[in-house]
């Protein structure tokens, strides 16, 4: 059976009870695939949680989403970066449980349900494509982003209509979330976190979202070089005040992981833009200590062309959902001038 987003979708806005052609949220092929694919993962499926999408094979992916999609008015959009695995989702890198995606997801759920009680909000932990290997030329370059920036362009657009999306991109994440942004006209707003660079000189490149920065004084990110040499290079950072981005206080954020950690400022600041009403502090131009501390003679622009060619196919055999358009047309999805091929509706299964 192929299974596209839309019906997953469809799948996962019924309430629990309710049937629909022998299949319900308890049984969906996310749910089949956990169970299949034992411990840890059967647990998520026997304790409820809910997933667009699961597939161990690889380094794995998962999709999680918390609230409901189908009423959701509010939907933000959790990418993260590099070395991040499924056997990660929940736990953590290196097993610091507020770097998991699964745990950032329902930090900022809560903040959501904090500021605001009543509001119709939706979480999802995507992890919809294959992040690179720490410090490597993998990470260096923006290939897996410009896969990730296909599928997540694929995912964003077969969400429900009515809602508002915010994207949340965490390091290599924020590129992810840069190379996708173009495309997606419907997202109302963009947030780098930690950000390396997004794949573009200034925040008007990424169409006509607001885009949001944060970047703490002891981000080791400050010390990646703001350049872009064809595919090498993620260019100027999003919290260079040359880059145009509002920023995002981050007070009682540690290092480069802690920006979603509960009580941190930053945290505080995302849940309110992600309910569209951003707090007075987080509107302001780039902070003098951020102007100050990320200015640098790099020029972090791109200096020369994109004169690489990505590979003409990028493998989506493990994602769960993609458009039923380039499925049935076969084309790919264009994404920073070049063309990721393959896009097209899987069945969700393990290996």
């Amino acid at each position: 059976m192929r299974i596209t987003l839309p019906l997953l979708l469809l799948i996962l806005a019924l309430p629990l009870g309710v049937s629909t052609t022998d299949t319900t949220p308890a049984a969906t092929p996310a749910a089949t695939a956990m169970a299949h694919a034992g411990e840890p993962y059967a647990s998520w499926a026997r304790s409820g949680r809910r997933f667009l999408s699961f597939d161990p094979r690889g380094d794995g992916r998962a999709v999680e989403v918390l609230g409901d999609l189908a009423t959701a008015e509010r939907i933000a959009v959790l990418v993260p970066g590099v070395d991040t695995r499924l056997r990660d989702f929940d736990r953590g890198l290196g097993g610091v449980a507020h770097r998991a995606p699964a745990v950032q997801a329902r930090t900022v759920y809560a903040a959501l349900h904090a500021a605001a009680p009543d509001a119709r909000v939706a979480v999802v932990a995507w992890l919809g494509y294959d992040p690179p290997e720490g410090l490597s030329l993998e990470s260096a370059r923006d290939l897996r982003a410009r896969a990730g920036a296909a599928a997540l362009t694929e995912l964003v657009q077969a969400l429900p209509a009515r809602a508002a999306v915010t994207l949340i991109g965490h390091s290599y994440g924020a590129l992810v979330v840069g190379l996708a942004a173009p495309h997606l006209p419907r997202v109302t707003d963009v947030i780098a976190l930690g950000a390396p660079g997004m794949g573009a000189s200034t925040a008007a490149d990424l169409g006509g979202a607001r885009v949001w920065s944060a970047l703490a004084a002891d981000d080791w990110i400050r010390r990646i070089p703001q350049l872009r040499v064809g595919h090498l290079g993620h260019g100027r950072r999003p919290s260079n005040p040359a880059f145009g981005a509002l920023s995002l206080p981050t007070t009682g954020v540690i290092g480069h992981d802690g920006y979603l950690s509960p009580g941190s400022a930053t945290l505080e600041a995302v849940a309110a833009v992600v309910l569209g009403h951003p707090a007075s502090e987080a509107t302001a131009s780039p902070s003098a200590s951020t102007a100050t501390s990320d200015t640098t003679s790099h020029e972090d622009i791109a200096t020369a062309p994109d004169t690489a060619t990505a590979p003409s196919t990028t493998s989506h055999e493990d994602i769960a959902a993609a458009s039923s358009a380039a499925s049935a047309s076969g084309t790919g999805v264009g994404v920073g001038g070049d063309k990721v091929e393959g896009v097209e509706s899987v069945t969700v299964g393990s290996a």
